[in-house]
């Protein structure tokens, strides 16, 4: 081989790893998108079911609904201490 034609071996492997490279980046990104969409969703039907008042809100009325809960006497002594849901085993 001359060494153009290594040179040319060489970048062609550069190459192929760099869209590896992207090939997995771009699977991270999507399990992350997906696993993010997944709570999403599960804890908007979580507020649902628990506030079913929230079905009817624009996305800035459940904000401001959900920021008014979390100043309520108490509110932050449950973030630190959640009750129990009797769900866990």
């Amino acid at each position: 081989m001359d060494k153009t034609q290594e040179e040319q071996e060489i970048e062609k492997k550069i190459s192929q790893y760099q869209n590896r490279q992207k090939i997995l980046l771009n699977k991270k990104r999507t399990e992350e998108h997906r696993a993010r969409t997944h709570r999403l969703i599960e804890r908007g039907a979580i507020l649902e079911a628990v506030f079913p008042a929230v079905v009817e809100m624009e996305g800035e009325e459940v904000k401001a609904f959900l920021i008014a809960l979390s100043r309520l006497s108490g509110a932050q002594e449950l973030v630190k201490n959640p009750p129990e849901t009797g769900d866990e085993k």
